[in-house]
């Protein structure tokens, strides 16, 4: 094969296969499906039809991921589709696809929308009738070392959950169900049986038969210009044939998306960026490999391959990618990209080292197939949060044909018609991602980032490194010469711990492992001072805004949107969640009451741009209602422990204790030189201690003049791991975690929050109510590990599944080593088995504390205690006692 390569004289590919070939033209009898083979005009060509003037939607791309959803929403009743295709049908993209279908995916809603693409491509011959390739070969995940392996087993343990049939394997079996794979270097693999390999175009094909079966309106050669927009709602898409006026506009235009954003009247972020994509195709083998042997993923040599007309199909994601821009780049331009010989040669030697049988093969063709990718490596979907009615789906990190299905229907075209997705997509959603992602030059830099990773191997905490030190507070200098380690948050920079005078800082930020890591001992210092001393953490990563009003309008907002009383005294602070109409969180946050008619909103991080959409969609239009984010405008210090009100007492010269300085409660003080320091008595952990929101120009002050009094009480910086562990051991649940929009208050045990009677009927209130009389059939819970050696053991670190006598019951959402439990902590969702009639059952107390728990970590199951409430109370007494009979045994002697 190798001797193939080198030498232009020395490769001739011939003509490519189906796989390669965009569809020839076709005519659908009575439908508005219209394809030519030629895009210049001939006498024999039949011209288009006209554009409708009208439609209830317009979907941009006629690539696999358009056709889905025009295909979903025309099943779900919808009428007035127009789908529009700048080019071919198929022919971007889609065209080139490798046409694998994997549920072997990072995260959770990935591998669901895969497995129902899967299904729909399974039976979607049979309804249409038009041949898709459809091969049920499955697929080996293999693993060249132990890392990769726990990661596999990781996964497995995730895939059982949701019925997912799969396997973990020995290297002999590997060899018995693929025979070209050398296995000498592995360690096992993961076998997922129901994996399948399609052709890609013909799947589009049928898809796009389907929904013009259905109604939708099919049309090439026609370009969208921009969207037009008018008072922030989708009014009319403009093509280069005229103008559709719409309610809804779909961009589906893949690596167009960023710049079809960017042509609209209002601008659109679609942050994703393309880059080439390389795979080869061989001509049959002596011995024709079988159709229906297994696709192989192997991620240690960074390339995949399946099996292709008897010959082999592979490719992978090297290194050093080539992005490209697509700015002023037509379609023809982007598919006829050239072929990279001295690019593709590590991954050929990665291929031929995996299956050394393919040294004499013949090649037939090295395939550029160009790709976008996101900034995080998972796929854009949803309506933009500037512009009502806009909606995307794009950026599928080469795996568009796999999410193709699943997104199209059990997330998007489900979203669409009854206003919500059916499934938690919240780490799919384009909002989370604001502005600050939507740079060129971040996005070119990044991609070159991500693509490698897709195949990397992710061990719990790894960070971006590029695209680094965009947002970053006042005291980011001052605390990284003082040993910060850095992670990532929607941007910006926020500290992981703080490394000690003498550590090996190379060692540290190196050290990846499933096991115990090397900061477990400065954490765990950080934490002890948190809770005998003082600590500070810088938080001005958190979101924050600022609601005022003439009236009592922002108050009249708040108590419609928030399930807690707002209507409380000037310098308090309630904790609330915002619900949707079901009673899910939207957004966990804490509301200062400023003055009568003004409002501080704190929010997590990653909330910054789905809070602000969720506040101004149900935000009247009144010019005396305001909304502003400043979260730029504060930088927040966390002062937690029992000296915090020490420190701050004699900065201020203001008593702190409880009796001057209650719990809950927001004043703004003088501390140093600064005034108007909002202090806060709350600290997000349960600790004793105070936030500071200092305007930024006063940070630099406040901090150094807290670190100066705050020597004599032992004072030390502190990051987000100490915090963590912290909040976990006092069973605090974090949006995005553990809540989400599917979560209730009754659900996590939160109904205290909840204001049945307060005055103004609250959103999500009636299924509440509904919910409390029904009765509640899941409950957050609390487990601590048991017989888990924390020094041996693989670590809890999210998505375990939980079992109770021996019965899977739920999934741990976080955990954390609990420092003053000496255990681990995994908070979690359990549930009761549904009825007889397969219904939801009801959860009780009973239900929860007579089971016997299990949480699976890599396919081991460890013993847990499950709770309802934190188990640190009981614990610390029965350690207090502990201590108090050794000393007096010891005084015994």
């Amino acid at each position: 094969m190798c001797s193939c390569v080198r030498g232009s004289g020395a490769l001739v590919p011939a003509l490519l296969p189906r796989l390669l070939l965009p569809q020839t033209g076709h005519r659908l009898t009575g439908r508005t499906l219209w394809t030519s083979p030629s895009r210049k005009a001939g006498s024999g060509d039949h011209p288009p039809p006209p554009l409708p003037g009208q439609a209830r939607v317009v979907i941009c791309g006629g690539g696999i991921v358009g056709t889905s959803v025009a295909y979903h929403l025309a099943r779900l009743g919808w009428t007035e589709i127009v789908l529009l295709e700048q080019g071919r049908l198929g022919a971007g993209t889609t065209r080139l696809s490798a046409g694998i279908v994997s549920v072997a995916k990072p995260i959770s809603i990935e591998c669901q929308m895969a497995n129902y693409s899967n299904s729909l491509y399974r039976q979607l011959e049979e309804e249409t009738g038009v041949k898709t390739g459809y091969v049920k070969t499955g697929s080996l995940c293999l693993a060249q070392n132990q890392d990769r392996f726990i990661s596999l087993k990781r996964l497995a343990s995730r895939l059982r959950v949701m019925g997912i049939s799969c396997n973990i394997i020995k290297p002999k079996d590997i060899a018995k169900l693929h025979p070209l794979v050398n296995i000498h270097d592995l360690v096992g693999a993961l076998h997922l049986p129901e994996d399948a390999v399609v052709s890609s175009p013909d799947v589009n094909h049928a898809l796009a038969v389907a929904a013009a079966g259905h109604g939708v309106q099919i049309q090439e050669r026609t370009t969208v210009q921009q969207v037009l927009v008018e008072k922030g709602q989708v009014v009319a898409v403009q093509t280069d044939r005229g103008s559709i006026e719409c309610e809804f506009f779909v961009n589906c235009a893949g690596q167009w998306a960023y710049e079809l954003g960017q042509a609209s009247e209002m601008k659109v972020s679609v942050p994703l960026h393309g880059c080439e994509h390389f795979y080869l195709l061989t001509k049959p083998l002596p011995d024709p490999v079988q159709s229906d042997t297994p696709v192989i993923l192997d991620m240690d040599g960074r390339i995949y391959a399946r099996p292709w007309q008897g010959g082999i199909l592979s490719g992978g994601f090297e290194k050093n990618p080539k992005p490209i821009f697509t700015e002023g780049r037509n379609q023809l331009e982007i598919q006829n990209m050239q072929e990279d010989w001295d690019h593709f040669e590590p991954m050929l030697s990665a291929l031929l080292r995996r299956m050394p049988n393919l040294e004499s093969a013949e090649i037939q063709q090295l395939v550029n197939c160009p790709e976008s990718f996101t900034p995080d490596m998972r796929c854009l979907m949803g309506e933009t949060p500037g512009v009502s009615g806009y909606y995307v789906l794009a950026g599928m990190n080469s795996s568009g044909l796999a999410f193709a299905g699943g997104a199209g229907k059990c997330v998007f075209a489900e979203w669409m018609s009854y206003g919500y997705p059916t499934a938690n997509v919240w780490p799919l959603d384009i909002k989370r991602f604001g502005n600050l992602q939507s740079s060129r030059t971040f996005l070119r830099h990044r991609v070159m980032e991500v693509m490698p990773l897709l195949y990397e191997l992710k061990v719990p905490r790894w960070d971006f490194q590029t695209g680094r030190q965009l947002r970053t507070s006042p005291l980011y200098d001052r605390l990284d010469t003082q040993g910060a380690r850095w992670m990532e948050k929607h941007g910006f920079e926020r500290p992981k711990y703080f490394v000690p005078p003498g550590k090996d800082l190379l060692s540290l930020d190196q050290s990846k492992t499933f096991y115990k890591p090397d900061w477990f001992d400065i954490v765990g210092a950080e934490v002890k001072c948190c809770k005998e001393a003082v600590c500070v953490i810088d938080m001005s990563s958190f979101t924050k805004f600022e609601l005022t009003s003439a009236g009592d309008q922002a108050l009249t907002l708040l108590q419609h949107l928030c399930s807690n009383d707002l209507d409380v005294p000037v310098g308090h602070i309630v904790h609330t969640g915002m619900l949707n109409e079901r009673g899910g969180y939207e957004n966990d946050c804490s509301v200062v009451r400023l003055s009568k008619n003004s409002f501080f909103i704190v929010s997590p991080t990653d909330q910054q741009v789905h809070c602000w959409s969720w506040i101004k969609k149900h935000m009247p239009n009144d010019p005396h209602l305001h909304l502003e984010d400043v979260s730029w405008k504060y930088t927040a210090l966390n002062l937690i422990g029992p000296r915090a009100m020490d420190v701050l007492a004699e900065l201020s010269y203001v008593s702190m204790t409880p009796d001057h300085f209650p719990s809950m409660f927001c004043k703004e003080m003088s501390v140093g030189y600064a005034n108007g320091i909002r202090v806060m008595s709350m600290t997000h952990t349960g600790e004793p201690g105070f936030m500071l929101y200092i305007p930024i120009e006063y940070a630099l002050h406040v901090y150094n003049e807290v670190m100066s009094v705050g020597q004599k009480y032992g004072i030390r910086n502190a990051g987000y791991y100490a915090l963590r562990s912290l909040r976990i051991e006092k069973f605090f649940a974090f949006w995005g975690q553990d809540l989400d929009a599917f979560t209730t208050p009754l659900e996590c045990g939160r109904e205290f929050r909840v204001k049945f009677d307060k005055d103004t009927d609250f959103l999500g209130r009636e299924a509440l109510l509904r919910q409390r009389q029904e009765g509640v059939t899941r409950r957050f819970v609390m487990l601590v590990l048991d017989d888990h050696d924390t020094e041996l053991d693989l670590w809890p670190w999210w998505g375990e599944p939980i079992y109770r006598n021996g019965e899977l019951a739920g999934t741990t959402t976080s955990s954390a080593y609990s420092y003053t439990l000496e255990r681990h902590v995994c908070l979690g969702f359990v549930s009761p088995p549904p009825s007889q009639e397969g219904l939801p059952t009801p959860i009780t107390p009973d239900f929860i504390n007579r089971g016997d728990y299990e949480v699976d970590i890599a396919g081991q199951r460890y013993p847990a205690k499950a709770k309802l409430y934190p188990f640190s109370s009981l614990f610390t007494q029965q350690k207090r006692r502990k201590e108090d009979l050794e000393l007096s045994n010891l005084q015994g002697k």
